[in-house]
């Protein structure tokens, strides 16, 4: 039995459907904090059972039998993060999972700006101090992101951001891919190394290939790092959002999230997906309702 968590989130579904295509769906199981999200699943065959991190009880029920276990990494930092973390390794390693697979970044370091990639890495080390095999996906940075930073920008023509630095921007699919062979195979051991989109791209770059796919100019504008924290607490953020967010820059400008490898395209035998690629298949998020 293959358990994933985090099967209603983009990531968790995605490594669902490309589980199904390699194993039968009696063999895939799904921990989810709210059943009726994945009631589609269970109408497939896929076991689907309730599950909280935060809740002991109802992590043994979701990950029982479990050979193997996805651990996709929570939508929260700080220690609580890594508490829930190490709550779900607990629960797979009492279940009985041979193997445990985590959703880690490229960026992981104690010593990051960037608040989740602090998390990452203290996960790690409750990985590799559970006594079980393990793998830790480190997921190039997400190219959905480079959509959200778009969103202001396509209504303003300027993409108004602190100084950055280059960012391997990853497809999820791409890394779903990854983590259902991680799931069903013995090629990727321990932390791995970066699984990376195929170029390193900054925001200036976001904003020409943006600008290219919409018809829309857009400038790419660089703003202080407090400015950019202001803007963001005068729009309604938390402050410890506003700081995340400044790390992920200051992170960025450190070039935590530049490094491009094969590894992923290797694992997954094709090219991986590019930024423009992803942009392209989401113009009606950048709003643009017809294909150019």
């Amino acid at each position: 039995m293959i358990i994933v968590s985090g099967a209603n989130g983009k990531l968790g579904r995605a490594v669902v459907e490309r589980l199904l295509l390699r194993v039968e769906a009696d063999r895939v199981g799904v921990c989810v904090r709210d059943p009726d999200g994945a009631r589609g699943l269970a109408g497939r065959g896929v076991r689907v059972r309730q599950g909280d991190f935060a809740d002991a009880v109802s992590s043994a029920h979701a990950f029982e039998d479990a050979s193997r276990v996805l651990v996709v990494s929570v939508d929260t930092s700080g220690e609580a993060a890594v508490r829930l973390h190490g709550a779900a390794i607990e629960a797979a390693v009492r279940a009985g999972a041979e193997r445990v697979v985590y959703t880690s970044h490229m960026g992981a370091s104690p010593s990051s700006f960037f608040a989740p990639m602090v998390d990452h890495a203290a996960t790690e080390v409750l990985l590799r101090d559970s006594g079980v095999a393990f793998t830790a996906l480190r997921n190039g940075f997400y190219a959905s992101s480079a959509l959200m930073l778009l969103g202001g920008a396509m209504k303003t023509g300027e993409l108004a951001a602190p100084q950055d630095g280059p960012v391997s921007w990853t497809s999820h699919d791409d890394l779903a891919e990854a983590a259902a062979i991680a799931l069903t195979g013995d090629v990727l051991d321990g932390v791995t190394p970066p699984l990376t989109g195929p170029a390193s791209i900054d925001l200036a770059g976001v904003a020409a290939i943006a600008s290219e796919v919409t018809g829309r100019p857009i400038r790419r504008v660089v703003v202080p790092d407090d400015d950019y924290r202001a803007g963001l607490l005068a729009h309604g953020l938390p402050g410890h959002v506003a700081d995340l967010l400044v790390g992920m820059f200051a992170a960025s400008r450190e070039g935590r999230f530049a490094e491009v490898g094969p590894t992923l395209a290797d694992l997954i035998g094709r090219p991986t997906v590019p930024l423009r690629e992803v942009l392209e298949a989401r113009r009606t998020d950048l709003g643009v309702s017809q294909p150019l």
